[in-house]
Order: structure tokens, then C-alpha cells, then sequence
């Protein structure tokens, strides 16, 4: 039945190795406990213990060979021991059989057959003992969920190995105790266990004719997947979005990331550069390009996608040494199938790998892929799909400037091809602008409407490619494309890897073909054209085929008519208890749904400041902040930088005490501010003394403190993203008390109606981030 147990859970392992270590373990629990059965009850769990610990090392040892995991073996079982259930549950599916996969099952199924032997075989009780392994066997089927097909002829075959071993194990028949009573006695004795017999029967009956329904119904409907509950690993924000990387490694060049040596198996010789990718953004908001993964926990053998029909695929080796590369995102060849040297996480739906631990100098790990060549001689013909499975990747956000919408009009309005709206998207890129390494960041709506259509004098039409890239994939979604972003580097077939490197691509979704990258980079030796020679402006007045079609007003809707009812007294409820009934109804839902929204936000608010490294918190902070500066009132664009929100936040401390101006050479540091004379009395009066008196001194010490509040979480969040991972735990207390000072001082200058809905707004519950 343990076994049984381990045959279950095995239907998302990647091979056998768990279902042969889980019956292992089930024999040698169930032998130890046989063959001690005459030593004392006490003794034997110690013995099966010891037994256990050495059989466990060896399948750790045994899944460590196998999945080849670098690192002493004392460090494997340690992490095994101390990430065991975690990974379990955000292991992708098929799990390869790892230390930290094998180690929970292995032991459960050990404990179990120690305790089911015990009770089934020392104390007789072969029902009883059961109940360990079922048990088992139910946790087994939980954590499988919906991942495999009903396991039907597993738990048939557990049904009749119990019964076959209650029968095997029934004492045979001895004498009647009952016949040594006396005729009355034992007619009375036999008719009561009859009478149970029969009782019982008619109970198990009626159960399975009541039950058995709806527990059949339960073998068609999908069961919850426990990995729902359980977060997989995250990561910091340069690496869900790498894009705004690129300005800074543009800035230094010669900064070594990676050494790199590539092999092709199926060749003779090996390439003389390949592109390797970092990461595929797929989700753009308006103001950022993410990856929006969900990363689960891989062994070495990848889940490999189905290549795309018309498309050739290579298969490329390449041993990677991490240099000064930082984040958690692992390069490698698209798209990646087996890695070794590294324990990753992956995203199946981009190809994303990361490294849950972070990387660290000196890394070196081997990775396998199967890179994928469409035939470009289809390109041409070749649709586009459509449809909810590519919604993520043909999403505009709202917002989208005109100009944008008229550029992407102009370029598609001769190219009927999909192939053709791309290519002239791409040479439009390719021939009107330039490309520099010291231009800003940046690739929200507002900066690639600069890029775009900006001066040439002032900076415009001038870009790395992160602007070219986020470009082309903006229009090409406009355009009907399904576009997204790819960083990653041109790197040679061999050698280092630097900084100049590094660079963004767009890649656009065509049926059978797959995704096919695009180069709107400019050629070197090309001066671009002025942007004006070639956009046509929207003429004034619209053709006559293009005005809006008038719309006719509705009729005005029929008077209601009153429902159909006596007067009050009738013979029904009266109509003043109906109405008390319902008033006092609303209420009690309104004070219950206020009370939580209430509940909720504290919740909010406390995961914001405690939960997370220092630098989350740090972000969570600043997130009440621009939450409070929303609730009253004053929303900032998220377009704005941190000194630019700290300067309106500022200015909505000042509206909220209009008889105090802050000072901008304010004392920095926790206490600044306190005994420090800044109000202004309402004759234009410095001071304290005066129409202020010392109710306004207090006023101007609290409001000094926010300022200095808004001054200091705005310093720490451009630490936190220009120096990630350099936050510390002092910092972090620091910020989610400056975040507490600012939103008491600006909720206090509220009205009273105001600050009692403050605490119960759903805005900061749903607002995008």
C-alpha cells in the first residue's frame, strides 16, 4: 500500500527513480519492523529510525549523482532538509527526481510503513494499521492535483490489497464461545448478534447508497492544485524588467558580465557568434516592459516546447562562467533544455531561467538548447495568430499618444502582410533615427513619444535600443502585430562576454514560424533622415467617409408601474417592519463590508513594511506614500521620478496647513526640525511668538519632520534602484517610519469625515502597480 502511494506521486516525476526509492523505503520499514517484532516495542522505532537515516543518505547521494548537483554532499543534504516541502509544491512539472524532491517522500514513506507494521503486526490490529498508509496515499493524490489523470487503477488496486490482507491475516474459526451458555442465554446472545450484524450492514449500506454518488461524481471533477498556494520564487526589479539595464552597461562598455565557449554537437565546427538571451518581456503597461513570469523550480532535464512546423532546429552546447553579471537571470541560448551546474527556476511561456540563489562570481553552469530557424523563404505569407492565447502579447495599454497611433496608421497603411507591416516598422526605426550609448533610460509612453517625434536639437530621435526595441514592439501592437522585448547580447561563439554586448531586439509571433526576431538598429554607415521629410500630419478636417455617423438619442424609457399589492394591514408583514428589516439588513452589510475593507488595508499596509528583503520594504513604503498622496486627492503620474514625487508630496503638505510654509534647508535626520522656527504667521511674521503662538510651533515641528520624511524615503527608494541589494535592515525600519510620519501628518490635516474614510478606501487594494 506504500508503494501504491509512491506509484501515485510518481506520474509527475520525470522518470522512475521516486516510485523504486518510495518502494525501497516501504520494504525496508516494513522488514524492520517483521524481523524485530520480539524485541521490545520501545526499542524498535530507534532501530527503524537508524535505518532510515541511512537509507534516506543514500537515495540523496544516489539523486545527486544522477541530476548531477555541484556542491559537497553535506551541503546538498542541508539544503534538501531545509527547502524540501517549498520545492516539492513549486517544482515544474515533470519534477526530476533531486535531493530536495526525493527527501520528503522517501521519509514519509519510511515513517509509514514503520507505523502501520507496528500496529498491524505487534498489536494485531490490521484495520488500524491501514490508516498510515491510506493516509499516505490521500497526500499523495493531493499533491499530484490535477497534474496527472485519475490514478483509477492505483486506487482499485489499494482497495484490493487491503482486502486480500485483512483476509490473509483473519484468525481461523475455534470453538463457539457461545455454546457453552445456557439454551435461553444463548438464544438471547445469538439474536442480539444478529440483530447488530444485520444493523450494521443496513448502516454500511445506506452510507455507500448515499455517499457513493457523489464520491463517484468527484472522479470527473478537477482537483485544487496544491501549487496555488504556495509562492514560487521572485525577483527583484531589474530582473523583471532588464530592459533599463541597457543605458547603464551601454556606459561601460568593457565591463566583462560572462565567459562564454559554445559547441554544436550536430557540427563540425563551432559558430562564430550566436545571440544569447537574458530575458523575453512579454507585459507593457504604458510605463514599463516586464517579463510577468511565473518561475517554478527545474531540475536538469527542461520541459521543451513543440517547435513551430516550418522551422529547423540546432541543438547548441555552452559552458557559461559568470563574471561581473549580476540579478538572478541566467543567459543562455533560446531555448533552453537541459541545464547542469546551476539549480534553476524556469518559465516554460517565455523561456526565462533564473537562479533562485542569485548569481555570484565564478558560476559556471552548462546549458543545452534547441535553437529554433524559421524558414525566412514563408515570412512573406505567413499570418499572424489571434485570439485569447496571444491577448498578453497583442495588449495596448491605454494612453497611447496620437502621434504614436498616426505613425503606426502611416507605416501599416500600404503593407496589408503582416510580414510587410513589420518590415516597414523596422526600416522606419532603422532609417529616421540614431543610435547613441548616452542616451537616457526610459520607455514609458512619454519617453518613446520623445524618441519618436523629440527635436534632434534637444535630445529626440536619438536612442540606445532600448528606445528602438520598445519602439517597434509599441507600433507593431498597434500595427495588429504580436510583438514583445528580448534582452539578451551578441556574443561571440567563444570568449568574454562585455557590457557593449549587451542590447534589446524585437521579436514578432507568426503562425508556423514562430517568434522571428527583427533589427530596427540603424546601419552605422547611414546618416538618418529627419523625421519631418517623411510623417505626413493628420490633416485638419477628416474625409466625409471618416465623420462619425450621427446617433440617435434613445426614446425615453415608460414610466415604472407600482407593484401589484394591498395596503398595509392586508394580511401580510406590515410594511414599517419590512422596512425596519431592511434598513437594519443594509446596515449590518455596509458596517461588515467597511470593517473589512478596514481589515484588509491594515493587512496591506503591515505585508508592506515587514514582509520581504530590506529593499522591498523599502519600495512598499514609498508605495503608502503614493497611496496617500492618491487619497488625498493629489495622484502623481508614474511617469515621474522619486525627487519629483517627494517635491509634490511636499507642495500636498503645504496645501493641507496653509498657514505653514516649509522650509527647503531643513535639518536632515530623524529629530530635524524639532524647536526649529518654521511657521509663517498670517501676517507674513517669522517666529514663534505671535498669532501662532505654541499650538503652531507644535504644527511646524510636525510638518518638519514629514518634510524630512518625504526627503529620506525618496533618498532610499533611488538606492534601492540604483543600488539593489544595498538596503539594510536600519534603512528599511527607516522608511516604514518615515512612510508612517507622512501619512499620519497628511491624513491629519484632513476633515473628520475624511480621515474616518481614509482607513476604509479600496483604492490602495486595487490600483495597478
Amino acid at each position: 500500500m506504500v508503494t501504491l502511494a509512491g506509484v501515485v506521486l510518481g506520474r509527475v516525476y520525470a522518470d522512475t527513480l521516486l516510485t523504486l526509492l518510495v518502494a525501497g523505503a516501504a520494504l525496508g520499514s516494513v522488514l524492520v519492523s517483521v524481523v524485530a517484532r520480539r524485541l521490545p516495542s520501545w526499542l524498535v522505532a530507534p532501530v527503524s529510525v537508524l535505518a532510515m537515516a541511512g537509507y534516506t543518505a543514500w537515495c540523496l547521494y544516489l539523486s545527486a549523482g544522477r541530476a548531477q548537483l555541484p556542491g559537497a554532499f553535506a551541503e546538498i543534504v542541508g539544503d534538501a532538509a531545509r527547502n524540501a516541502i517549498p520545492r516539492l509544491l513549486t517544482a515544474m512539472i515533470p519534477v526530476e527526481p533531486t535531493p530536495d524532491t526525493v527527501l520528503l517522500p522517501v521519509v514519509a514513506a519510511w515513517l509509514t510503513g514503520l507505523a502501520g507494521a507496528e500496529v498491524a503486526v505487534r498489536a494485531g490490529r490490521v484495520l488500524l494499521g491501514y490508516l498510515p498508509p491510506v493516509l499516505l496515499y490521500a497526500g499523495a493524490v493531493y499533491v499530484v492535483g490535477p497534474n496527472a489523470a485519475p490514478a483509477i487503477g492505483a486506487t482499485v488496486a489499494l482497495v484490493a490489497v487491503a482486502a486480500l490482507g485483512l483476509a490473509v491475516s483473519a484468525r481461523p474459526a475455534g470453538p463457539d464461545p457461545v455454546a457453552a451458555l445456557a439454551p435461553e442465554v444463548r438464544a438471547r446472545v445469538r439474536l442480539r448478534l444478529a440483530a447488530a450484524s444485520a444493523a450494521g450492514t443496513a448502516v454500511v449500506v445506506a452510507m455507500a447508497a448515499v455517499l457513493g454518488p457523489a464520491v463517484a461524481a468527484l472522479v470527473d471533477t478537477r482537483p485544487v492544485d496544491p501549487r496555488r498556494y504556495v509562492e514560487p520564487p521572485q525577483v527583484q526589479t531589474l530582473d523583471e524588467n532588464p530592459l533599463i539595464r541597457i543605458s547603464g552597461w551601454a556606459l561601460n562598455p568593457e565591463q566583462q558580465l560572462f565567459q562564454v565557449s559554445t559547441e554544436r554537437p550536430d557540427a563540425t565546427a563551432p559558430p562564430d557568434g550566436v545571440r544569447i538571451r537574458l530575458a523575453v518581456l512579454s507585459d507593457y503597461d504604458g510605463v514599463t516592459w516586464r517579463v510577468g513570469a511565473t518561475y517554478r523550480n527545474a531540475g536538469r532535464i527542461l520541459p521543451a516546447p513543440d517547435p513551430s512546423p516550418d522551422t529547423t532546429v540546432d541543438t547548441l552546447r555552452q559552458d557559461i562562467t559568470v563574471g561581473e553579471l549580476s540579478g538572478r537571470l541566467l543567459p543562455a541560448v533560446p531555448t533552453p533544455v537541459e541545464v547542469s551546474g546551476a539549480r534553476v527556476a524556469y518559465d516554460p511561456a517565455t523561456g526565462t531561467l533564473i537562479r533562485p540563489d542569485g548569481l555570484s562570481p565564478g558560476l559556471r553552469y552548462t546549458v543545452t538548447s534547441a535553437r529554433e530557424r524559421p524558414d525566412v523563404n514563408l515570412l512573406a505569407t505567413a499570418n499572424t495568430p489571434a485570439g485569447d492565447e496571444v491577448a498578453r502579447v497583442l495588449h495596448v495599454a491605454d494612453g497611447v499618444p496620437e502621434q504614436l497611433r498616426r505613425l503606426a496608421a502611416q507605416l501599416v497603411e500600404e503593407n496589408g502582410a503582416p510580414y510587410a507591416r513589420a518590415a516597414a516598422i523596422e526600416q522606419w526605426l532603422a532609417e529616421h533615427y540614431r543610435l547613441v550609448a548616452d542616451a537616457p533610460s526610459g520607455h514609458a509612453y512619454p519617453n518613446l513619444g520623445f524618441f519618436l517625434f523629440g527635436p534632434r536639437n534637444a535630445g529626440g530621435q536619438r536612442g540606445t535600443s532600448e528606445q528602438f526595441a520598445a519602439s517597434f514592439a509599441v507600433l507593431g501592437r498597434l500595427a495588429g502585430l504580436p510583438t514583445r522585448v528580448v534582452v539578451g547580447f551578441a556574443a561571440p561563439g567563444a570568449g568574454p562576454v562585455r557590457a557593449a554586448d549587451a542590447y534589446a531586439w524585437p521579436e514578432v509571433l507568426f503562425e508556423g514560424l514562430g517568434w522571428v526576431s527583427f533589427d530596427p538598429l540603424p546601419r552605422p554607415d547611414e546618416e538618418p533622415r529627419p523625421v519631418e521629410e517623411d510623417f505626413r500630419p493628420k490633416p485638419e478636417d477628416p474625409p466625409p467617409s471618416e465623420q462619425p455617423e450621427p446617433t440617435l438619442e434613445p426614446t425615453a424609457s415608460p414610466p415604472a408601474q407600482a407593484a401589484p399589492g394591498g395596503p398595509e394591514g392586508s394580511g401580510g408583514v406590515p410594511r414599517s417592519v419590512l422596512a425596519a428589516g431592511t434598513t437594519g439588513g443594509l446596515l449590518l452589510v455596509v458596517v461588515g463590508v467597511l470593517a473589512t475593507l478596514a481589515v484588509l488595508r491594515r493587512a496591506q499596509t503591515r505585508d508592506r513594511l515587514s514582509r520581504g528583503d530590506p529593499g522591498d520594504r523599502i519600495v512598499g513604503a514609498w508605495r503608502e506614500l503614493t497611496d496617500a498622496l492618491r487619497l488625498a486627492g493629489q495622484p502623481v503620474p508614474a511617469d515621474l521620478s522619486a525627487s519629483e514625487v517627494a517635491a509634490r508630496a511636499r507642495q500636498a503638505l503645504t496645501d493641507t496647513a496653509p498657514g505653514t510654509e516649509l522650509r527647503a534647508d531643513t535639518a536632515r535626520g530623524p529629530d530635524a526640525g524639532v524647536g526649529a522656527d518654521v511657521t509663517r504667521g498670517a501676517d507674513g511674521g517669522t517666529g514663534t511668538a505671535g498669532a501662532t503662538g505654541v499650538a503652531g510651533n507644535v504644527e511646524g515641528m510636525l510638518t518638519d519632520r514629514a518634510y524630512v520624511a518625504v526627503d529620506d524615503l525618496a533618498r532610499l527608494v533611488n538606492q534601492v534602484g540604483f543600488a539593489p541589494g544595498a538596503a539594510t535592515e536600519e534603512q528599511a525600519a527607516a522608511a516604514a517610519g518615515a512612510a508612517g510620519t507622512y501619512t499620519s501628518r497628511l491624513r491629519g490635516g484632513r476633515s473628520w469625515w475624511r480621515r474616518l474614510l481614509w482607513s476604509v478606501h479600496p483604492g490602495p487594494l486595487r490600483w495597478h502597480r
